[in-house]
Formats: C-alpha cells, structure tokens, sequence
C-alpha cells in the first residue's frame, strides 16, 4: 500500500500501554474494598466513586510516568509510531471514502473512533481484548482493535500484508456504515440468528471491499490478494480459540472462508 502523505485520521484513541479503559489508575483488591466501604458510609454510587478516581488529576499518568514504549504520551493522545500512524492513515481514507459516497447519496457521513489498544480494554459491548477480536461497537459506535492482532493475521493465520491489516480496519469500519444506514435495526442484529449475523459479516466484507475499490490511490499491485488471503483465513472454520471474550456470539459469527472470499 502506499501510505506515505496520506491524511491522517484524528479519530484515533490510543489506549496502547495503559491501565484497562485508557486512563487513570487501576485499583488492586484492597482498593476495591476500600471504595465500597466508602460507598456505604456515604451512600454515593460505587461505579461514581470509581469514575472520580480514574479520572483524578493525581491518578493519571504523567510525561514522567508514562509506561513503557509510550513516553510522553498521554491516554488517548493520536499515536506517533509506525503502526499507529499506520491505522490512522487507513482511518483517515475509509472517512474521505464514506463521505463522498453518503454525499452522492444526500446523506451525512459521521465517523467512528477507532480505539488501539493492548491487552484489554473496556466497550460498552463488553471486555475487549485479543480473544474477542476486532470489533465494532453499536452501543459506543468505536471500533476496538488490539493492534497485536496485525502480528496474530500473519504468523498464525498465515495472512501478512499491509492490505490485509487495512482490510482489518475497514471490515470493522463497514459495521459502523451499516450502524449509520440502519441496517442493525432492520434486522435486529441483538436477536440475530446465525444466518442473519452471517450476512451481516458478508455485507462488512462487501463494504471493505467498497473502500479499496475506491481508495485507489493507495492500492499497489498484490494488494487485493492479500485481502483475499485475510478474508479465507478469518474465516469461523479456522479461528477456533476466537470469541472467547465477554462479546456476544454474533460479535464474532462471519461466514466461512468461502463465503468470505466469494463475499456471499
């Protein structure tokens, strides 16, 4: 692919290297328990309690304290590495894309945040983390990507590449277009079956491959091959210790790979 002077999207957070949920500090059992005493004794909401602490002044991490392989880097703050920028970039086309194509069509094109992180993170979908996947999430309308996962595509799945990390990227990106269209709600996705959920994953490969049609300026030759080559290899039949996070089945129901490389 060819990233270089692309736009760089600033709908990234990245919560790579902190603590779950991007920001604060976490707290140990003894802390727990100390803020449910606290709870009691004055009668304020435990989850209002927690919030307060993680969002304290005192609680987030400084220039000085920030972990390690992110110095200087505050949570959430756009990301300044190869794969950061990397995604970023492959943001920032999938937007100027589904704009111009919702334009056509008289309608408003609202884009998602995409949320690196590693480990584990919170959603409103549920834990996020490698065993889950790559996601979106109707509920916050973000995309979840422990980016970890780009490394798990091609040394286990056999899929390496740029296109096939940005395939990735836009699968997850052809949710929320769907979420923006209303398809969710014309078919119930939260009491989908297995078929309906199937084409629903179908329609996220159709719609990535929508995006690379039209992101022409960043295609190189091979690259749709590699896309394929993800497509077939995230199939359900071949990622069996996926989906074994908090998400719902249909999070990460998609079709086999067959169906994904035929896109039906």
């Amino acid at each position: 692919m060819r990233l270089e002077g692309g736009r760089e999207s600033s709908n990234v957070e990245d919560r790579r290297g902190f603590p779950i949920g991007g920001r604060g500090a976490s707290l140990g059992c003894g802390g727990l328990i100390i803020l449910l005493i606290v709870s009691w004794l004055t009668g304020i909401n435990p989850m209002q309690l927690l919030n307060m602490v993680q969002q304290s002044p005192s609680a987030a991490p400084s220039a000085q304290t920030a972990p390690s392989g992110a110095p200087g880097r505050a949570p959430g703050q756009a990301p300044s590495d190869q794969l950061g920028k990397f995604a970023s970039v492959v943001l920032g086309s999938t937007e100027d894309v589904w704009k111009e194509i919702f334009q056509r069509s008289g309608k408003t094109y609202h884009p998602p945040t995409l949320v690196l992180f590693s480990g584990a993170a919170r959603s409103a979908c549920g834990m996020a983390s490698m065993a889950s996947g790559p996601f979106y999430c109707q509920l916050d309308g973000k995309v979840y990507l422990d980016t970890s996962f780009f490394r798990e595509l091609s040394e286990r799945f056999g899929a390496p590449g740029d296109f096939a990390d940005a395939y990735v990227i836009a699968h997850e990106i052809g949710h929320h277009v769907q979420d923006e269209l209303g398809i969710f709600e014309q078919v119930g996705r939260s009491r989908a079956d297995k078929p309906t959920s199937v084409r629903i994953e179908l329609q996220a490969d159709c719609y990535a491959g929508v995006w690379g049609k039209h992101a022409s300026n960043l295609i190189e030759p091979g690259d749709f091959e590699e896309g394929l080559r993800a497509a077939s290899a995230l199939g359900d039949e071949r990622q069996p210790k996926m989906g074994q996070g908090d998400l719902a089945p249909q999070y990460v129901t998609h079709g086999s790979a067959h169906e994904r490389q035929a896109g039906r």
